[in-house]
């Protein structure tokens, strides 16, 4: 195994999706928050089964671990930048494209909810589907990145299990 390095194959690549994600993430909530005013409007049904809400998240995915103190806040700040360091030296160590692709994605998430919890104290979250009596939680534009990203490391090592076995 190499030793830890900051830059690396795809660290251009990454760098790019990662601040243009990031860019996209912040954008909406800026938007949403300042130009829409979605705290004085409410909520906006856009579909039957989706609708634009307001929901200030001070946990992390899902809702957990909710934090109402400053020192909770700060906890998850510090864990969120952490884990931004870390998904970076993973991402400047990948030889793999798709790696690269989906720790850019993951990382525009986490920087993104996490500039929110520094800025305004917790996440900004605002897409709510629902599909009769069912509600899924209320995400963002960061979460979508975090998910994609996710998925894409589960095919990335689905894909790579073969070629790994036979070195």
């Amino acid at each position: 195994m190499s030793a830890m390095t900051l830059w690396g194959r795809h660290s251009g690549m990454v760098a790019l999706i990662a601040i243009v994600g990031l860019v996209l993430d912040q954008a909406t909530k800026l938007w949403l928050l300042n130009g829409f005013d979605l705290g004085a409007t409410g909520p906006v049904a856009l579909t039957p089964f989706l609708d634009i809400v307001l929901v200030w998240n001070r946990g992390i995915s899902y809702g957990l671990f909710q934090q109402d103190s400053e020192t909770g806040r700060w906890l998850l700040a510090a864990f969120t930048l952490a884990a931004a360091v870390a998904i970076w030296i993973w991402a400047a160590g990948s030889q793999r494209f798709v790696t690269g692709l989906a720790l850019a994605f993951i990382l525009a998430g986490a920087i993104g909810n996490g500039i929110d919890r520094l800025v305004f104290g917790a996440v900004v979250d605002f897409v709510h589907f629902h599909v009769g009596s069912f509600s899924w939680y209320v995400f963002n534009i960061a979460d979508v990145w975090i998910v994609a990203g996710v998925i894409g490391l589960l095919y990335d090592w689905l894909t790579d299990r073969g070629g790994s076995a036979a070195k």
